[in-house]
């Protein structure tokens, strides 16, 4: 007999999809994210940026939530903006298009096509999708925020690059100490750890888990889901910087890697410690931090935040299954 979700998290979950028509009607066209704080004022990109998918995700959710017909077309033409993003070279094209695209009523086409570009970009010799080159820098690195989503779109045109991606993830981000979440390949050198983003990072581990959780909910493969779990329920942002911020969206993402793991008390326990301390009464959730190292935004509402939140709390209230 399936647990019912506690009270809480139904009015979490109306709190933060009722908070996704006010964004609507603020952004237009355009793509949140991160908010003020003290206003509630998004900045937004023209385009999605790597964010993109998160608000197209957040709209097919409220879309589900209302069943409102105006709700279903704002979801559906703003995962049709997506398109232009299918053929860049990303790997977070897994970021955008699998969250984009995995609660939208229909939309496969778009999945697919984005599948397979993934695919043409699959390095056999490397085992991977390189992080590539769409937002500047060395293409051939190997980034922890290339992986979720990615695997289980990859997994729907070829399961064995899925796997090969994520265990060449796992092999360079586990494989020493202090982890090292960006790595750098070179035909000489080889692989190279980069310095950013810090080891101490705590969206580093909480994206791997998301993945490993998808890795076995989509491929039935296992992976090292118990040694990426963070010690507090809210992590720093940083673990190197005690006084530092906290970062709500690595524990909103850690939550839904949980659910989808089958691992509903721990889940439960991080959602109401984010709604009871993190969640304003308008759906904002706070303190997430972008970028630390940078400043950029550390104690704000973030869209991957919000989106995971409510990713997370539509699974636990039976919204959406985990299928």
């Amino acid at each position: 007999m399936t647990t019912p979700a506690p009270s809480w998290a139904h009015r979490a979950l109306a709190s933060v999809l009722g908070r996704v028509a006010v964004t609507r009607a603020e952004v237009g066209d355009r793509f949140p994210l991160f908010a003020d704080p003290a206003d509630g004022r998004w900045t937004t990109t023209g385009r999605g940026s790597w964010t993109g998918g998160f608000w197209a995700g957040l709209l097919w959710l409220r879309a589900r939530y209302t069943g409102d017909p105006g709700d279903h077309e704002a979801a559906r033409l703003r995962t049709a903006r997506l398109a232009g993003w299918s053929e860049a070279d990303t790997a977070t094209r897994g970021l955008i298009f699998w969250y984009g695209t995995a609660l939208a009523e229909g939309g496969l086409r778009l999945r697919e096509r984005a599948a397979r570009a993934c695919l043409d970009s699959f390095d056999r010799e490397l085992g991977l999708v390189p992080w590539g080159s769409a937002f500047g820098g060395p293409r051939l690195l190997a980034r922890v925020d290339g992986v979720p989503g990615l695997v289980p779109l990859l997994a729907t045109v070829d399961a064995e690059a899925a796997v090969s991606h994520l265990r060449r993830h796992l092999d360079l981000c586990l494989g020493q100490r202090p982890r090292r979440w960006s790595w750098r390949y070179d035909p000489t050198a080889g692989w190279t750890a980069r310095e950013d983003p810090p080891p101490g990072w705590s969206r580093g581990p909480a994206w791997l888990l998301l993945a490993v959780a998808e890795a076995v909910h989509h491929l039935g493969v296992a992976g090292p889901a118990d040694e990426l779990l963070p010690d507090d329920l809210v992590p720093l942002a940083d673990a190197a910087r005690p006084d530092g911020p906290r970062d709500t969206s690595a524990a909103a993402i850690t939550a839904t890697a949980l659910l989808l793991l089958g691992q509903r008390e721990r889940a439960v326990a991080v959602l109401e410690e984010l709604a009871r301390s993190h969640l304003t009464d308008d759906g904002r959730l706070l303190d997430g931090c972008y970028d630390l190292t940078s400043a950029t935004a550390v104690r704000h509402e973030l869209i991957w935040g919000d989106f995971f939140l409510a990713c997370a709390l539509a699974l636990l209230t039976g919204l959406v299954d985990a299928a």
